[in-house]
């Protein structure tokens, strides 16, 4: 029996891959796997919400960087920058383009001199990575941006190219569209059990009634990764945790002002003639979390005074408004979580991006496909970030987590 006590269909739908999320990663996936000219399978994505109005991709900043700690999550974000460059080429439908509105604004890290050294090693790594970024001493800091407060600060890096903001949910129905017309089939339900025999994934049970016979199992469920994982009797330590966004304007001019990370963890960067900011809660005030409610005290009382003290013009400023999102937040090391579990091989794991997600979709997506398809990533060497890790104990911990 499955829920709603109907009896399972005699004659399940079957499919060859069936992804569970159909948000900005759940959908690069399909893309990439229904262009893949080595795949000649169907693909159903199930999606609980097709108007993604509580999704994490449309409620997250809108960004991509290339400054982090970790050469692999360089890599994944140095092609999804050149992806995005060219939608044109990938995601045309109908001679349409996604229109993502992509701002080149840089992010711009700061470090007081407890963070040096590990902004010194940051930047050494992408250096090395072949990231174009710039070292800056206070008083470089001071000359670049006269706007900021440099008392108590000690340098800061700042990302020259390739770096910058955009439209997530444009990005989102770009995938989307692109996997619909080579035939991707989208169906708006819940999962509400996986079918296992041993070492295989074999069905799901969908909410509707509908049992789904498939050759694979993609986990793409964002917050709800664990949940689904689960259902499978598999295990993923990844969780909804709530992260607000807030919208202010600032009368005072702030001229070329990047996406800025201040020592405390709070970010702020322009958005249109306005800004937005937040800062991820301490773990003691971080539970795991799936409802959307904003707290507006949380800005007034944390947020405005490091905006005022890293801003002096943001001393005068005016919240607007303001929407809360989820992060899939990953507890052991904050990285992805990608591939096939090591004892279950035809469940595919894309979950625990911490943040990250939307930037490291279309590397995802292609690497996901790529696992399908020919068993490995091929394009880039992501076997770092495969599930073994977790049973392993070898956690790859990303120092530039915002």
């Amino acid at each position: 029996m499955i829920p709603g006590g109907e009896e399972q269909q005699e004659n399940p739908m079957k499919v060859d891959v069936v992804i569970v999320g159909g948000g900005v990663i759940g959908s690069a996936i399909a893309y990439f796997l229904s262009a893949h000219p080595g795949f000649d399978g169907s693909v159903l994505v199930v999606e609980r919400d097709m108007t993604y109005t509580d999704g994490s991709t449309a409620r997250s900043a809108g960004s991509i960087r290339q400054q982090f700690s970790t050469p692999e999550n360089i890599a994944i974000s140095q092609y999804g920058v050149a992806f995005l460059q060219q939608l044109d080429r990938h995601l045309a439908v109908e001679g349409e383009v996604p229109h993502i509105s992509f701002v080149a604004g840089g992010y711009l890290f700061l470090a007081s001199e407890k963070g040096r050294r590990n902004l010194q090693s940051n930047y050494n790594t992408q250096c090395e990575e072949g990231v174009q970024v710039s070292w800056l001493e206070r008083g470089g800091l001071s000359e670049r941006f006269p706007w900021l407060n440099v008392d108590d600060l000690s340098a800061g890096c700042i990302g020259e190219r390739d770096e910058g903001w955009f439209d997530p949910y444009a990005l989102l129905q770009g995938f989307k569209r692109k996997a619909q017309q080579h035939g991707v089939v989208y169906q708006q339900d819940t999962v509400a059990g996986i079918g296992r025999s041993g070492a295989r994934v074999d069905s799901i049970d969908l909410a509707s009634g509908t049992t789904v016979s498939c050759g694979y199992i993609i986990n793409a469920a964002g917050p709800r990764a664990a949940r689904v994982a689960e259902m499978a009797k598999l295990k993923v330590p990844v969780f909804p945790r709530k992260r607000y966004v807030y919208v202010f304007d600032c009368r005072t001019p702030i001229p070329e002002c990047p996406l800025v990370v201040d020592p405390s963890g709070c970010y702020f960067r322009p958005e249109g003639s306005s800004f937005i900011c937040g800062l991820s809660p301490p773990p003691d005030e971080d539970p795991d979390c799936l409802d959307l409610e904003v707290d507006f005290d949380y800005f007034d009382e944390r947020i405005w005074p490091l905006l005022a003290h890293r801003v002096p013009a943001f001393e005068a400023i005016k919240r607007t408004r303001a929407w809360a999102g989820h992060y899939a937040y990953n507890t052991f090391d904050q990285n992805a979580i990608l591939g096939p579990h090591p004892e279950v091989g035809n469940f595919l794991f894309a979950n625990g991006f911490s943040g990250h997600g939307l930037q490291q979709a279309p590397a995802v997506g292609r690497a996901i496909s790529e696992w399908l398809i020919y068993g490995e990533s091929r394009s880039l060497d992501l076997r770092r970030l495969m599930y073994d890790r977790l049973a392993e104990n070898r956690p790859i911990l990303e120092l530039n987590v915002v």
